[in-house]
């Protein structure tokens, strides 16, 4: 997700004047600013996972090296002894031997520093820390970063119930940015399970930041001000409320639609979004003009009509799919479909042609994003009959 989460940041950048966008990495994308535009990324952001503050770097030839790096850092500027504090490392073609052990040394580092000055070290919370400090080494380089977000952005505050493999929602709205979704656009999710993709979108057409609604780590900084702060979240304007549906959602399980609708509620959706207990064979459009229809259908590891993905296919997912790609062509004509699986067979059983499919990653799950655009019957026919000369 860097190339959306780089335009999604462009924009936020927009209501900056410090705040710059620069290269793509694998897992991110690099920018820098004012210290408030991390509050504003935090705020904002629906595709990051989380906003970390670059430290320091170094070039490096084993775990000593990366003690004294974290060691020389000033902690006592940004927290105290008394919060709590969690590290984590990543790497990618690290010659360093254990991860573990880099993990220990980062935090020996800090609580040292603490140590040193104050004769008093914070103590550590894997679970619920006030502060999370994140290492990441490559063949040679070694960043330490201060997490600014604190629990991950995917966690807005408002999900209280989920299905037995909900989307994250921060992936949910890369899906939407990928596909081209807008609000006002007509949008359906025909297997919508508890709704992320729904609540994502309604909560842009209304206008609600993902951040609105939970707290952030800077917000136990030392020296945190929450004068521009508080001021940020009140000069957020919310949209006019639209006149007539434009989100619709289905899925086969009643409960499901129940637990969208209370989503939904929770998120602080003040319009209708028609929802319908369906199978999604049966469905038909919802809008005589044309949207977009993004679905997450099951697969894998998903409760489903699949079953495990390792496993040969089933006569029950054939004509499922065989059904659907039937509703699809005589129903949705004019439409745009996406489908996002780790089944990277779907195309084939649906016996339609994708027009593109985008690599995902859903955790540690392969994942594509499969485009099909729905041509009209007639006009598919008529571009088959030879041409007259």
């Amino acid at each position: 997700m860097e190339a959306a989460l780089a335009e999604e940041l462009g924009e936020i950048a927009q209501l900056s004047t410090t705040m710059k966008v620069h290269n793509q990495v694998p897992g991110g994308v690099h920018c820098s600013g004012d210290l408030i535009d991390s509050y504003r990324i935090n705020l904002h952001s629906r595709i990051a996972s989380r906003v970390l503050m670059r430290m320091a770097v170094t070039g490096y030839q084993n775990e000593n090296d990366i003690y004294d790096l974290v060691l020389a850092q000033e902690w006592e500027n940004w927290f105290t002894y008394d919060h709590t504090i969690r590290v984590d490392v990543t790497a990618v073609k690290s010659p360093l031997k254990s991860l573990e052990f880099t993990t220990l040394k980062i935090k020996d580092a800090i609580c040292d520093r603490f140590r040193d000055q104050f004769d008093k070290r914070p103590s550590v919370d894997t679970k619920e820390p006030d502060m999370r400090i994140v290492g990441f080494l490559d063949a040679r380089q070694f960043i330490i970063y201060l997490d600014t977000s604190g629990e991950a952005l995917f966690k807005r505050g408002w999900r209280e119930e989920t299905g037995d493999a909900p989307l994250r929602e921060n992936l949910a709205a890369g899906l939407l940015r990928v596909a081209g979704w807008k609000p006002g656009m007509p949008l359906f999710d025909p297997m919508c399970g508890s709704g992320t993709i729904l609540c994502e979108a309604a909560q842009m057409v209304q206008g609600i930041p993902p951040g609105a609604r939970r707290r952030f780590a800077f917000e136990a900084f030392n020296d945190f001000d929450p004068a521009p702060w508080n001021e940020m979240k009140n000069s957020i304007k919310a949209n006019p409320l639209p006149a007539s549906p434009t989100i619709f959602g289905s899925d086969i399980s009643g409960d499901m639609v129940a637990m969208t609708r209370h989503n939904l509620k929770c998120a602080g959706i003040m319009f209708e979004v028609p929802l319908k207990q369906i199978e999604a064979q049966e469905v038909k459009a919802p809008t005589e003009q044309p949207g977009i229809l993004l679905t997450n259908p099951p697969y894998g590891e998903r409760i489903g009509v699949r079953g495990d993905s390792t496993m040969p296919e089933d006569e029950l997912a054939s004509s499922f799919y065989s059904a659907l790609s039937t509703t699809l062509k005589q129903r949705f004509a004019g439409w745009t479909v996406f489908l996002f699986t780790a089944d990277l067979g779907l195309p084939k059983l649906l016996r339609l042609k994708e027009s593109r499919k985008t690599p995902f990653f859903n955790g540690a799950l392969e994942c594509r994003l499969f485009r099909f655009d729905m041509v009209a019957g007639f006009n598919r026919r008529e571009a088959a009959k030879p041409k007259e000369v």
